[in-house]
């Protein structure tokens, strides 16, 4: 007689492990693991927060010549020269190719290993045979792991060969860096638990037309994301600019309307950026409205605010507005410098140079107050600029500037384009060094 027999319950071999590693108090938890290896490259630094940790997973995306594969050979070979040891996995370009970009960008070393693998068994049997500091892999979405059904860059193939990458990291205290590709609206390629597995997720930015190209962190384990790295695209490859205060302004002539200057934060760092506007007849029924640079539904709410609210006549007006530079500007707090360029191209009639405006706009054409307003007005004053047009809610230091304080977008458009419009020093000005003078806040200013 045959009888069934169900064996006894085994746990799994992981839930085995766990339970064999006791919990710890968390001040007996050693902060080793947490030291930082710095690459070399100072803006990449800034935005990693001092370095790379040991055992973290760094994803960096980005389009297509924005730099990515360039920025990481580069801090392969810094790390190389530091003393560490360095394998650069090329699973889109064979070990020829890279070296003769090596050479062009001085990136030559003996530390640095560099390796033609796709398949992702014989890149982690590459990783035990030579055990690297650092390890780079070049992209991701072309690595496979023959063992899983789809095709390389597929949904299953990113997952798995993402999980055993990372768990070797982990393993062995291996700081890691992956090269992402995006997808056409500019997220990253592949399952949304790519985002969740690693340590740190980075963004390189930057229009292929411009040298600029900003590095951003999107989520960082060991530290913060509030800052931001600027490059500069050069024939040596990637160039930190430490002071990027002026790579967004230009030198108009004298008198040029339709230019407006103002200051964004971009991390923790405020920059100063111009932008321009221009304002012609439209030949058609619906006039354009066209932006670069710039959010362009919010260049048609601020259209909007400025004919209801400032009586601009922008009805049978074409308006094309853009950012110096190649930087995008999607803060709120460009608003205003946004509007006195429109309305001083309307016009035909100049901002006064040497003076900033910062503040965001309401619907009812209002002036609202931004973050941070007085580290905005400090950077202004270090780059030679005389004065600023802020909101009235602002109560802080002027930074040696002289403030003209304005309740609603008409007062801040007699403050900038008036005839009165540049600040003027008076005797004792306010106790923190600057000239405060309120405008008015009527709604009686000048029709367009």
């Amino acid at each position: 007689m045959l009888q069934e027999e169900a064996p006894a319950p085994t746990p799994p071999a992981a839930q085995r492990a766990m339970s064999a590693r006791p919990a710890v108090p968390i001040t007996r938890v050693g902060l080793a693991a947490g030291a930082r290896t710095a690459t070399g490259i100072a803006e990449l630094d800034r935005v990693l927060g001092g370095g790379l940790v040991a055992g973290s997973v760094t994803l960096l995306g980005g389009e297509p010549g924005a730099g990515k594969s360039t920025l990481l050979l580069q801090a392969a070979r810094c790390l190389a020269v530091g003393g560490h040891t360095v394998l650069y996995a090329s699973a889109e370009e064979s070990p020829g190719q890279v070296r003769l970009r090596a050479e062009r960008l001085g990136a030559v070393d003996e530390r640095l290993l560099l390796a033609g693998e796709t398949d992702v068994g014989a890149l982690l049997a590459l990783v035990e045979a030579h055990g690297p500091d650092v390890l780079v892999v070049d992209s991701i979405q072309a690595v496979s792991d023959q063992a899983v059904a789809g095709v390389p860059g597929g949904v299953a193939q990113v997952r798995e060969c993402a999980q055993r990458i990372t768990g070797a990291a982990k393993r062995r205290g291996m700081a890691t860096m992956l090269v992402g590709h995006v997808t056409k609206d500019g997220s990253l390629a592949g399952p949304r638990v790519l985002e969740h597995l690693v340590d740190v997720v980075c963004d390189i930015e930057g229009d292929r037309h411009h040298a600029l190209r900003l590095v951003r962190a999107g989520k960082n384990r060991f530290g913060g994301t509030g800052e931001v790295g600027c490059f500069e695209m050069t024939e040596r490859g990637l160039a930190g600019v430490a002071d990027a205060g002026r790579l967004f302004l230009s030198e108009p002539a004298e008198g040029t309307s339709g230019v407006a200057v103002t200051l964004t934060l971009e991390g923790h760092r405020p920059l100063a950026c111009e932008l321009q506007a221009l304002v012609v007849p439209t030949s058609l029924a619906y006039p354009r409205r066209v932006a670069s640079g710039l959010d362009s539904q919010r260049l048609n709410l601020l259209v909007a605010v400025l004919e209801r609210r400032a009586g601009l006549a922008l009805r049978e007006r074409d308006v094309y507005a853009s950012s110096v530079g190649g930087v995008r500007l999607v803060e709120p707090a460009v608003d205003l410098a946004l509007c006195l360029a429109i309305a001083s191209s309307r016009r035909d009639h100049a901002v006064p140079r040497g003076v900033v405006a910062v503040g965001e706009v309401g619907l009812a054409g209002e002036l609202r107050l931004v973050a941070r307003t007085e580290r905005r007005l400090a950077e202004a004053a270090r780059l030679g600029f005389d004065g600023a047009i802020v909101p009235n809610a602002y109560d802080g230091p002027a930074a040696g500037l002289v403030l003209t304080r304005v309740g609603d977008l008409t007062a801040a458009l007699a403050a900038g384009l008036g005839a009165g419009s540049r600040p003027r020093r008076r005797a004792g000005g306010d106790r923190s060094g600057g000239e405060v003078a309120p405008a008015s806040s009527g709604s009686g200013g000048p029709p367009g």
